[in-house]
């Protein structure tokens, strides 16, 4: 053998030991550090899925499971260092394969709504399944929420991350092309915040829209609603929706509108008044403008702050738009502790394009192509007072 080749061999070695490693790291004996690792179930297709728990020194900590890489407890201080879980969700496996609210996941292809069911790339005409209506709703019937993703825990000087990938086939659910997705979830040491950073690449013309589907309660899940909190949305804009909450593709001003959170104001104070915009959707649930350039990298898109906890959560990302939902549709799912989650009892912040955006081209682009890198960042930073 030359010398050449030793060194090869001795290469592959190397390598090999590293990956024996990391998979010895992601063993049912745990992962290294904070992250704890254990049996969540199996999915219907036979996949393994499994909770990983990430905490830090503050008395952070949050549960993440590869079903859906989805957000399933995130449990932050109050005033008084009382810890308590601020997420929606379920404690197995089951309530997540067959729930349908999307607590916590990675929504995908598409997060929010497609109109018709169908848009265009070139001249080329793309059906999906239609499963809110006429329209598609969070990347149609079998979303990436449904989905098992591959996990590892890779390093970061900030603190624990954990990667969650996952590759979506030509044609699935009716999108074009070989997407491979990343998402990363990391807890830093000293701060009590979670960072999701998201990348994609494809082989074909294709849209994306990625987001984070958690509903939040800054009083802990199950304690009654959230029509009490206050909302602060950095946006002077929103997209007007018809009946069937599809954008317009207006962009309408906020101010003289109930829409209007430029101010600090309880979610409660103005949800019942006549205003067709809330009566389409039973509430909010429209998406904001954001007054930031992506451009410039991360910045603060709302605040919600909570009296009764003293919970704030900043929401802070490098997307155009935020998805505010007030829980107008929860009809009382049994959640974790058996606990019913009644309508208004979370909201929603989903950092992303815009609804519908393949379908209106003066909204922000979606479209992904070869040789290019899909990256976008959102960070829920929490704080007490």
């Amino acid at each position: 053998m030359t010398a050449k080749q030793n060194a090869s061999a001795l290469l592959c070695a190397l390598l090999f030991v590293g990956e024996l490693s990391l998979a010895g790291s992601l063993s049912s004996q745990g992962m290294r550090g904070t992250i704890r690792k254990e049996t969540f179930g199996k999915a219907a297709g036979g996949e393994q899925v499994d909770l990983y728990t990430l905490s830090n020194k503050k008395g952070m900590e949050v549960a993440l499971t590869n079903f859906g890489a989805t957000a399933v407890t995130l449990k932050v201080p109050d005033r008084a260092g009382k810890l308590a879980d601020v997420v929606l969700g379920f404690d197995t496996l089951e309530g997540y394969e067959h729930g349908t609210a999307y607590f916590g996941a990675t929504v995908g292809r598409y997060g929010n709504r497609i109109g018709g069911g169908k848009f265009s790339i070139d001249g080329k005409t793309y059906a999906l399944p239609k499963n809110n209506g006429d329209n598609t709703l969070h990347g149609g019937i079998t979303g990436f929420n449904k989905k098992a993703w591959k996990a590892r825990e890779i390093a970061s000087k900030d603190g624990e991350s954990l990667e969650m990938s996952y590759l979506s086939a030509d044609g699935e659910e009716g999108f074009p092309g070989n997407l491979s997705v990343k998402v990363v979830f990391t807890l830093p040491t000293d701060g009590n915040e979670l960072k999701i950073d998201y990348t994609a690449t494809t082989d074909k013309d294709t849209v994306l829209n990625l987001t984070n589907h958690s509903y939040f309660n800054l009083a802990g899940e199950g304690n009654g609603d959230i029509l009490d909190h206050v909302l602060t949305l950095h946006a002077k804009q929103f997209t007007p929706v018809d009946k069937t909450l599809i954008p317009t593709g207006e962009l309408r001003d906020v101010a003289g509108t109930p829409l209007d959170f430029t101010r600090a104001t309880a979610i409660g104070k103005r949800i019942n008044e006549s205003y067709e915009q809330l009566a389409f959707g039973k509430g909010y649930d429209h998406n904001w403008v954001l007054a930031s350039d992506s451009r410039k990298g991360l910045a603060l898109a709302a605040e919600v702050y909570d009296p009764k906890s003293g919970r704030t959560l900043e929401v802070l990302t490098t997307e155009p738009g935020v998805q505010f939902y007030s829980g107008n549709f929860l009809d009382g799912p049994k959640g974790k502790g058996n606990k019913p989650y009644g309508r208004r009892a979370a909201f929603c912040l989903e950092t992303q394009h815009f609804p519908d955006s393949p379908n209106h081209p003066n909204f922000p682009s979606t479209l992904l192509k070869p040789n290019s890198v899909f990256r976008s960042q959102t960070v829920f930073r929490f704080s007490a007072k």
